[in-house]
């Protein structure tokens, strides 16, 4: 039924709540899944030296960040006996970069959890499940915690 599963990951447990849906899922399938991790390349908006700095301070780190989710990921996903790639995607803002590996990958499929906010601090902080909702036009299987 589904070829190929887009799982998106940011280390949380929420989100490795969804690599397990979505390696259940792709046992039951025989899908390959792909693990992505989304980092924002331009997060500061400043000009100078400092600016230069900190930029490349940042992308060490959120690199090294996305690194350890996807690994996470990849373990329990070929634990398990599935077909799993990790990629590391960019976009301002995380459902940009979800939407571009939806259309990349050709995923039939995306298993991603939602951190359940409610009430003020869903206005304030958005939804990115809510935007991918609204921009894809394949099946989304949220997670909750």
């Amino acid at each position: 039924m589904f070829k190929h599963i887009l799982v998106p990951i940011d280390g949380s447990a929420t989100s490795m709540l969804a690599v397990s849906k979505a390696t259940a899922l792709a046992k039951t399938f025989g899908s390959a899944v792909t693990a992505l991790y989304v980092v924002d390349p331009y997060p500061f908006t400043g000009v100078g030296a400092d600016f230069a700095y900190g930029q490349a301070q940042y992308l060490s780190a959120a690199t090294a960040e996305a690194n350890a989710a996807l690994d996470a990921a990849r373990k329990a996903l070929t634990e398990a006996g599935v077909n799993v790639t990790t990629v590391v995607g960019e976009g301002h803002a995380v459902h940009e970069g979800i939407v571009r590996a939806v259309e990349s990958t050709g995923a039939d499929l995306i298993v991603m959890g939602s951190h359940g906010r409610r009430g003020l601090e869903k206005l304030v902080l958005g939804s990115v499940t809510q935007r991918v909702l609204g921009l894809v036009h394949i099946p989304v299987l949220v997670v909750r915690d």
